[in-house]
């Protein structure tokens, strides 16, 4: 039986393909897009997952960002600021053509 949980970490996770450059998209990404993403209200934690293989073969993604939010309510207070349309222009400047951005609940 599963406990029912009134408040639920909500996760912003970016699933980024291998960029032409990889050099250059990484230093972008660890020296520009990560500050501006830090500076997101409400943002628990951010995880980077670098994918390094797949058991089926090549892997269709090379990065996997996720960024943690406390709860629902939050995470769209974050959505909605300043700060996060700044990370958000920023990353449609460098990955728009390679990033797909999924919502997730914790289960």
């Amino acid at each position: 039986m599963h406990e029912e949980r009134t408040e639920m970490t909500v996760k912003l996770i970016a699933l980024y393909r291998k960029p032409a450059d990889e050099a250059a998209f990484l230093a972008h990404y660890y020296d520009v897009h990560l500050p501006l993403v830090a500076a997101t209200p409400h943002l628990a934690k951010t995880v980077i997952n670098r994918v390094t293989g797949s058991p089926m073969g090549e892997p269709p993604y090379f990065l996997i960002a996720e960024m943690h939010f406390p709860d629902r309510a939050r995470f769209d207070e974050a959505m909605a600021s300043p700060e996060n349309r700044a990370a958000g222009k920023d990353l449609m400047s460098f990955a728009r053509e390679i990033v797909t951005l999924l919502v997730a609940e914790e289960a």
